[in-house]
């Protein structure tokens, strides 16, 4: 399912929405400029590090704790960054439009440093890198399955051999998707959360943090304005 749009954002630009989304593209491009910096190495983050934090050298501790937000921001490749930031630019502004920008920065770190922790609490060995704005993001998609229930998700889906344009409800989209999100993480199994490079256990953890905190913070919706044709039309003399 790839979703295009939804009804619920008054408009689509989000200021601290399309701060976020320039904010990953621009370090993904950094990325790929400076191919011969090991910037994995430097802010990714590696559970191990954080389940066994050194605390006796503070370098290492520093960056081991930083790797925790700046592993939010890091990308492997032009397809995982791409999708990262089409699901941001879908949902993020109507969940930015009821937090407010500022409060939507802060949940969105929140919710991808709770998906980092996530990872370390299901492999607290692994040595593995992980990467990616998708834990954030899925707060994101939490939040918006608990601020927008009614919400309506214009979305491609395969068809035969073409691709249908079709509106799927934003409760059953995003059950979907958490569905599956867990699905994987449990079939993981002895092969690790990181099944298929995926971090299906950050995506998890990062919703359910989601629907749990962003009612919260959230203000309440502001009621459409209606006017009626009396009200709304003055006569000229």
């Amino acid at each position: 399912m790839i979703p295009l749009g939804d009804s619920e954002a008054a408009r689509r630009f989000a200021p601290a929405n399309t701060i976020l989304i320039v904010a990953n593209i621009t370090i993904f491009g950094m990325e790929l400029w400076a191919s011969n910096v090991p910037l994995l190495a430097w802010f990714a983050l590696v559970p191990a590090h954080i389940s066994h934090l050194q605390w006796t050298d503070p370098a290492a501790l520093i960056v081991a704790l930083l790797s925790l937000a700046s592993s939010l921001f890091l990308h492997a490749v032009v397809l995982h960054v791409t999708g990262n930031m089409l699901y941001l630019c879908v949902f993020g502004p109507a969940v930015e439009a009821r937090l407010g920008h500022m409060r939507f920065i802060g949940f969105y770190l929140a919710a991808g440093i709770v998906a980092c922790l996530t990872m370390v609490a299901m492999a607290p060995e692994s040595f593995v890198p992980v990467i990616g704005a998708s834990g954030a993001i899925a707060g994101i998609l939490g939040g918006y399955f608990v601020l927008h229930p009614g919400g309506r998700i214009n979305t491609l889906l395969p068809a035969s051999s073409m691709l249908r344009r079709v509106e799927v409800p934003a409760i059953l989209y995003l059950l979907i998707w958490f569905g599956l999100q867990l699905y994987w993480g449990i079939s993981s199994g002895p092969r690790g959360p990181l099944m298929g490079g995926v971090a299906w256990w950050a995506h998890v953890g990062g919703f359910l943090f989601g629907v749990a905190a962003a009612p919260l913070i959230a203000a309440k919706p502001s009621k459409r304005r209606r006017t009626t044709t009396k009200a709304s039309v003055v006569k000229s003399r």
